[in-house]
């Protein structure tokens, strides 16, 4: 469900149309919707209200400030996984004991930090990485939480390059190394480990695979009580699918409805991951038609977004529905094959292929739905484009919540060597 609708012939976002947005602030644009972002968190939150567990919305998904201090002002914690997007949590007001941090490439520089701030806990990928972060503990002097990341080996059906949960996947520690740190835990003297931590993948559509890594981490729990080891937290982490195009997701309180038998039968606080679930419908990206070009076998429409702007149609296949701002009844019966492909000096520069369409032409601007997450948050400045602005809408007024680059701020960090500068 989101806040983007046909009214009047015309897409509007909450209240504004969303035409007068592209004319205002140019394209291409980010436009996100306040009450759709709020609305999926807090679906999820009442799913699982029995057993109150704290939602930590990854960060990755959608970075923007705006974005990060919307949903921790309704209560939200956050999941990270760089120094960068703890500095980002931080930025948002994020209480520290409602962050957790992932990554299995964390840098010293990066744990220091995050253990000075004491955050929640680390979840840890690797031995190595377990090692180190009580070595840096020790030399700071504190003792740090941390939950061990378990690869389940569970098959969660989506694309290749976001599946997490397969023991052939970089992330996480089978379960018979976890139980042997865990059995061994007391030597690692500065750290504590307070939980396990899984996360099987990304836009999941149905509770299947959940139901067999938490079957799995259930027993394994049941396990570790048998030893004495006690734990405090499960964190589930996130991956719940959204509508692309004509996926059939579950909904959270079927999700909720599906794992918390389950998770109530480990007695632990529950942690959930969430983004894309979240921010996914929240977004739009609106681009221009610049040019209509047809060749002998093909018809493109040329618009002035690229891969730069939106990546995930070149990097996974993945489908977004295109629909015109403006939509008349002759617009939608002269229906075409088209590709819609940018400027970008790629051939994975496109949105869509032999998609069928409402005839356009050149001036009109279309709608890129379901790019809230993932869209901005993996742009970046190939062929020196500046990234685009983004704004937020709440009921019937909008905010400018980033400014578009210009070519100023691309080359900003850059620098010159004097020896080419003739000095």
């Amino acid at each position: 469900m989101h806040e983007f609708k046909s009214r009047r012939n015309y897409l509007y976002c909450e209240d504004i149309r969303v035409l007068d947005l592209a004319q205002r602030f140019g394209t291409p644009l980010y436009i996100y919707s306040y009450k759709t972002l709020i609305d999926h968190y807090l679906k999820l939150k009442a799913a699982f209200k029995k057993i109150r567990p704290l939602i930590c919305y990854s960060v990755k998904a959608n970075s923007n400030l705006a974005i990060l201090k919307a949903l921790v002002d309704k209560g939200a914690g956050l999941d990270i996984v760089s120094g960068g997007e703890l500095f980002m949590a931080l930025k948002s007001g994020c209480p520290v004991n409602k962050i957790v941090y992932a990554s299995v490439g964390k840098t010293n520089r990066e744990i220091e930090e995050a253990i000075r701030r004491r955050i929640l806990f680390f979840n840890v990928e690797s031995v190595a990485e377990l090692e180190n972060i009580n070595r840096l503990s020790k030399r700071l002097n504190r003792v740090t939480q941390a939950a061990i990341r378990i690869n389940p080996d569970v098959e969660p059906r989506t694309h290749k390059y976001i599946t997490t949960g397969k023991l052939t996947n970089k992330f996480g520690i089978d379960f018979k190394s976890a139980y042997q740190i865990l059995l061994l835990r007391r030597a690692l003297t500065n750290i504590k480990i307070a939980g396990l931590h899984i996360h099987i993948g990304s836009q999941i559509t149905e509770s299947q695979p959940y139901v067999a890594a938490i079957s799995k981490m259930v027993d394994f729990i049941e396990r570790l009580k048998k030893k004495g080891i006690k734990l405090e937290y499960l964190n589930i982490g996130g991956g719940l699918g959204i509508i692309y195009d004509r996926e059939t997701p579950q909904t959270a309180a079927r999700f909720a409805q599906r794992v918390s038998p389950l998770l109530k039968k480990t007695g632990l606080k529950i942690i959930l991951e969430p983004g894309r679930f979240i921010v996914g419908n929240a977004g739009i990206l609106v681009a221009r038609v610049l040019y209509i070009k047809s060749t002998f076998k093909k018809k493109f429409v040329i618009v002035d977004s690229g891969m730069n702007d939106l990546i995930r149609p070149a990097l996974y296949d993945a489908y977004h529905k295109i629909l015109p701002l403006r939509a008349t009844s002759h617009r939608l019966q002269a229906k075409e094959k088209v590709d819609i492909v940018g400027p970008i000096c790629e051939s994975a520069d496109f949105f869509a292929k032999n998609r069928s369409l409402p005839k356009l032409q050149e001036g009109d601007y279309i709608a890129i739905m379901g790019a809230g997450a993932y869209g901005f948050s993996m742009s970046s400045n190939y062929n020196s484009r500046p990234r685009p602005a983004e704004v937020m809408v709440v009921k019937d007024k909008v905010f400018l919540i980033r400014k578009k680059e210009n070519y100023q701020d691309i080359i900003r960090n850059e620098i010159i060597p004097s020896f080419l500068l003739g000095l």
